[in-house]
């Protein structure tokens, strides 16, 4: 006979309702209550399982895809990634798709990481725009062999031989092409000699010669002919005519061509007698003044430029800012120099208006000494200046350095994986779970193309595990 108190009476009969609770639960929900550990290079983090499915298309949110690395001697996950990362990662499962990522962690350390966990492209795409990033293009390659050919012959150097080649070519001209923009004014090549004529009377007068025998024109006439065929040639082998407008890069190009067609048109016009000549004039200077934006196109031959360039867009917040910050204090000091140097009658500051080319060029620490202060009160108020100058422009320095290491080593790293794809090839495809990229189309040309498994990796084996389901996604995809 057992003997029940009252007081254990009443626990008993209140601990029966959970645990008949519990009993009711169904796998699934037991399943998705289970807590998992996952291990960073010794760093052991602990969550539950239906946190990681929130996004089931992601490395840990599958669970045949992080089966490779599961250690069942310690019940866990290992995986030899980055530690400090992991934090930002596991916060985006729990936080259902907030990214954000560590201070300590470099910008290009955390994209490898999020990329080896296959986030959603989604989030990725709005971290990149968080940072201030360029969005990674694809490539497309036209659809015809032949313009596909063409299409890598004129834009992509790195392809073939005859591409680098037409390269080289195009360089010179442009290089030429400058030169002589920049030789002809020279003082003893801006006079023009006079030729004499005699007509039928017998009296002689002076005659301009024409512009088609000059020198300087027929060199400028062949560095237009291949800028045209080049252009040409790209424009009717792009994959799309829309897309070819909207890059900067062309229309730097017709930029580069337009001027001597309109100089060409106006010079005729002029010989005509038609419009007046001092409007041709002006028009002229400025239509001469646009060929300087040819070296621009060096910058498709160069990567530093392109990294240059890359580097600014992705800066543009923090240069927009250093422009702010030089406009306060330049209206600022200005003031104070102008107040400052008012006494003195031979003061050079006559305005506060004047005083802004004072307070640019001491701020940006450049000091021409055409403008300087002359009582006590006013070189205070340039020491302050040239202090505030200092400070000023080096806040904004270490972001934009660490925007240019990110795209100088992006680029390097994307010359070493970039492929040309110029005909089908059949390869055969990796076996794995979910939807194959087979259908990939091979008419495209992506700088982050697929990488072989890393051989360092460690990977345990499962006897009881078909090796047919084991995933074999990638694994360095960065």
């Amino acid at each position: 006979m057992t003997v029940v108190s009252q007081e254990n009476h009443d626990e008993t009969l209140a601990v029966s309702p959970l645990v008949e609770d519990a009993t009711d639960l169904e796998p699934a929900d037991q399943e998705s209550s289970e807590r998992v550990v996952i291990n960073i290079s010794g760093l052991r983090f602990e969550t539950q399982i239906k946190t990681l499915s929130r996004f089931p298309t992601t490395l840990l949110g599958d669970p045949r895809k992080r089966m490779r690395f599961f250690d069942p001697l310690r019940n866990e996950y290992f995986f030899d990634r980055n530690r400090p990362s992991f934090d930002a990662i596991l916060y985006y499962y729990q936080s259902g798709g907030r990214l954000r990522r560590p201070v300590s962690v470099p910008v290009d350390i955390f994209l490898e990481e999020i990329k080896f966990y296959e986030l959603d492209e989604e989030a990725i795409e709005l971290f990149r725009d968080d940072e201030g990033l360029a969005r990674e293009e694809n490539r497309q390659l036209p659809t015809n062999e032949f313009q596909r050919q063409l299409w890598l012959l004129f834009e992509y150097p790195e392809s073939s031989g005859p591409a680098r080649i037409i390269a080289i070519v195009s360089v010179m001209v442009i290089l030429i092409s400058i030169i002589i923009f920049c030789l002809e004014t020279l003082p003893e090549f801006r006079e023009v000699p006079v030729v004499q004529e005699i007509d039928a009377n017998g009296s002689a007068h002076g005659k301009e010669p024409s512009q088609f025998t000059d020198p300087f024109f027929m060199v400028e006439t062949l560095c237009i002919v291949w800028f045209s065929f080049e252009f040409t040639m790209r424009f009717l082998s792009c994959p799309s005519k829309a897309v070819f407008f909207k890059n900067l890069m062309n229309l730097i190009d017709i930029v580069a061509i337009a001027p001597y067609f309109i100089t060409l048109g106006l010079d005729l016009a002029e010989h005509q007698g038609s419009g007046q000549q001092a409007a041709s004039l002006a028009i002229l200077r400025v239509i001469r003044l646009v060929r300087v934006f040819r070296i621009f196109k060096l910058s498709r031959h160069s990567k530093g430029l392109q990294i240059l360039g890359q580097t600014l867009h992705a800066s543009l917040r923090e240069l927009g800012l250093l422009i702010f910050f030089l406009l306060i204090g330049v209206v600022l000091f200005s003031s104070s120099v102008y107040f400052a140097e008012a006494e003195d009658p031979d003061s050079v500051f006559s305005s506060i208006p004047d005083a802004f080319w004072w307070a640019v060029v001491t701020m940006t620490t450049v000091g021409y000494g055409d403008m300087y202060p002359t009582t006590i009160g006013g070189k205070f108020v340039g020491s302050l200046c040239a202090i505030a100058g200092v400070l000023t422009i080096a806040l904004p320095v270490p972001v934009i350095v660490s925007n240019f290491n990110y795209f100088y080593h992006r680029e390097n790293e994307e010359e070493e994986n970039v492929t040309y794809v110029h005909v089908t090839c059949g390869q055969q495809q990796q076996p794995s779970f979910g939807k194959c990229d087979s259908n990939k189309s091979n008419q495209s040309l992506s700088k982050t193309e697929s990488y072989q498994d890393s051989d360092d990796l460690e990977t345990l084996t499962y006897p009881n595990i078909n090796p047919r389901e084991i995933y074999t996604g990638k694994l360095t995809d960065v």
